[in-house]
């Protein structure tokens, strides 16, 4: 299938949808998930339009993962988390509800579960507020 430009992540790029944002690179946007699995989930989204890992010009994707480690990195020191998880999905059958590439960090602690995917939104202070902590985090590790 074909990069469809009106889905969410493409119109938070353009401005359109407001979104909480924690870092912007020349590549990528990062910006905290709305329906957080963890406190600090946020998610990278390259500038660059492609569908998923699957159609990703290499060039694109080479500088979208450093910055995933780059923001994974804060977020690990602004949680003080145990672990993080990178999650991506590639098309409906592996998970994939947004068709714009996107991969997920998330804070992990041992025998913590995660919420549910999109079970609920988390209220904008608190996002918010986590958004903070990890550009806090990206100047200290700067």
């Amino acid at each position: 299938m074909a990069y469809d430009p009106s889905n969410i992540f493409a119109k938070i790029l353009r401005s359109e949808i407001p979104a909480i944002k924690v870092h912007e690179s020349a590549q990528t946007l990062a910006i905290m998930d709305i329906m957080p699995r963890a406190n600090g989930h946020v998610l990278v989204i390259p500038k660059a339009p492609s569908r998923n890992l699957l159609d990703a010009d290499p060039a694109a994707l080479a500088g979208m993962m450093a910055d995933v480690q780059k923001i994974a990195r804060a977020v690990k020191a602004a949680f003080d988390a145990e672990g993080i998880m990178l999650a991506q999905y590639n098309e409906p059958a592996a998970g994939q509800t947004v068709f714009h590439l996107h991969v997920h960090i998330i804070p992990r602690f041992a025998g913590v579960a995660l919420r549910p995917h999109g079970e609920a939104m988390a209220k904008p202070e608190h996002l918010a507020e986590h958004a903070a902590k990890i550009r806090n985090a990206l100047a200290e590790l700067s």
